[in-house]
């Protein structure tokens, strides 16, 4: 069993930045695919962005990109999404996510919720004027 640990949330002002993490243990995979989605109050979980963790490749939400960034950083078994120029819209809890690695190198379901397999508690993000 994979469990994921979020952590870096918290409250920053409008245009401010912000850095979550994201910590595997357990039967954690060396090649797998990992996302970050969010959840706002009063809409759907939405995928925010994903990668390989073989290739490094990334994907992006269209609302995020130029704004966002995930990496694999070099810590071990552990995921990072840099916010920047965050918006009132990007308010939400923020969940850290795993599923094995795909043939297409995690293109296909990258940023769908009903893809992945393990999912974190979640790491609250607001922001404020």
């Amino acid at each position: 069993q994979v469990q994921l640990v979020e952590s870096g949330g918290g409250s920053v002002q409008f245009g401010g930045s912000l850095r979550l993490s994201c910590a595997a243990s357990g039967e954690t995979y060396t090649n797998a695919c990992m996302g970050w989605f969010r959840q706002a109050p009063g809409k759907e979980r939405e995928g925010v962005a994903g990668m390989s963790t073989r290739s490094d490749r990334t994907y992006y939400a269209a609302s995020v990109k130029g704004r966002f960034t995930i990496s694999h950083g070099s810590a071990e078994n552990t995921l990072y999404l840099q916010m920047n120029s965050l918006q009132s819209e990007d308010t939400a809890m923020y969940y850290c996510a795993a599923r094995p690695y795909s043939y297409d190198d995690c293109g296909y379901g990258v940023l769908d919720r009903d893809a992945y397999t393990y999912w974190g508690q979640g790491t609250r993000v607001t922001t404020s004027l």
